[in-house]
């Protein structure tokens, strides 16, 4: 833990003094804390609030194809040979981003721990746990598995997982590690407080997760036990497969440096970031990013060229990553909600924007490898993300697409 002049000239060098206004009114632990939380915390990117100009434009974009379904079925044993070798020579890990909270499916609870079974319990890491199973049984040994959470779950998550006992999955072979947090601001970019006791801070959005294992001492782990590829998956897509051998042996036989899954688009505007190259460098463009004429670009074939999403389920290089961590992702500030304790003590949870947050996107991190390949997966068999309650991405449509894969809830 940093000393109190050490905090303060941390502060002082991020323009952010306040946080310790009101030191002489805490207590041991709340001094204690506070300091934790200081020397945690990178303020570095808070000058980019009024520094905008210095964060890197977007690049041209241009296609990029994808390995399709039919190019898949016709070498799929010889990529299920590669991937399941390599599985077995412990050179393949698993990376679960599980930091979130169930509250847009009105829960209290970790995300993982939601219950989307109808005549029995079928929680959301339970299916992820029940998937990386299958790989498990054909490759005949366990996979190391990371867990990344957050603060606000990490102890209900670690709690959870034991109670249920690891849904069957080695404990020997799951570690959990914490995902780093960023600084709050308001417009001015000044910090909020949260607490007397507690700057306002969230976690640091989904590009930060190898940084957040190697300061838990996890990469020199992967280092050490040779693994060279890690597969990142996000925790809300009931029917992804994970650790799959055919998508490693595809990576593999292409001597690519990074893979990922990809869905064929229901409509040019389907709100999923598309695979694209930027600048000739493998990229994916946010839905929100795609002007008309990308949304009516069209390929040899006449589909639409920007026609793969993406659904969160990538392999990276172990090594790559560690180039990556050691450069600067790009920065995203977005605008936010930021609940605050006001200067007479009250706490205010904001009806509209009130400052910023910022993340750094494992998007950015495919455009930091030198190749990536886009691996076509059938949605209905491999993508069903749990975002809301009812309609699109739903409990509701997961549910029925489970039902479809014979997997009863």
């Amino acid at each position: 833990m940093i000393t109190y002049e050490q905090a303060r000239e941390k502060l002082a060098a991020a323009g952010q003094e306040h946080a310790l206004q009101y030191w002489d009114e805490l207590t041991k632990e709340e001094r204690e804390a506070l300091l934790s939380q200081i020397g945690a915390l990178d303020f570095s990117m808070i000058h980019y609030v009024k520094d905008r100009d210095e964060l890197p434009a977007r690049g041209k974009i241009t296609p990029l194809g994808a390995m399709e379904l039919s190019e898949i079925e016709e070498k799929k044993e010889h990529f299920k040979e590669l991937g399941l070798a390599a599985i077995r020579q412990g050179k393949v890990a698993a990376v679960l981003l599980a930091g979130g909270m169930g509250t847009r499916l009105g829960s209290d609870n970790p995300k993982c721990m939601y219950d989307i079974g109808i005549t029995h319990p079928v929680f959301i890491m339970q299916r992820l746990i029940e998937n990386t199973m299958d790989v498990v049984r054909e490759a005949g040994c366990f996979i190391p598995f990371y867990i990344m959470t957050s603060e606000k779950n990490h102890d209900a998550t670690v709690s959870f997982m034991k109670e249920h006992n690891y849904f069957g999955y080695d404990p020997e072979k799951i570690r959990f590690f914490t995902q780093d947090m960023a600084p709050a601001v308001d417009y001015d970019g000044k910090v909020y407080m949260e607490e007397k006791y507690r700057i306002a801070s969230s976690p640091n959005g989904n590009g930060g997760w190898f940084t957040s294992m190697a300061k838990a001492g996890l990469v020199d782990e992967l280092k050490k036990n040779g693994v060279e590829w890690l597969n990142c998956f996000a925790v809300d897509n009931v029917l992804q497969r994970i650790a799959d051998p055919v998508f490693v042996g595809a990576v593999l036989d292409r001597k690519a440096a990074s893979g990922a899954k990809v869905v064929r688009k229901v409509s040019p505007d389907e709100k999923v970031g598309a695979m694209c190259l930027e600048d000739g460098k493998p990229s994916i463009v946010e839905y929100y990013d795609m002007t008309p004429e990308l949304l009516s670009a069209k390929n040899e074939k006449g589909d639409p060229a920007y026609n793969f999403g993406v659904i969160l389920n990538y392999l990276f290089r172990e090594a790559d990553l560690e180039k990556v961590m050691n450069e600067k992702l790009m920065l995203h500030i977005v605008e936010k909600k930021i609940p605050y304790m006001a200067p007479d003590g009250t706490h205010v949870k904001p009806e509209k924007p009130n400052g910023y947050k910022f993340e750094q996107l494992i998007l950015d991190m495919v455009h930091e490898m030198d190749s990536c390949l886009p691996f076509e997966v059938d949605r209905e068999k491999e993508f069903a993300p749990i975002k809301n309650r009812t309609g699109i991405d739903s409990v509701e449509s997961a549910r029925a697409l489970c039902g479809k894969c014979g997997i009863v809830l």
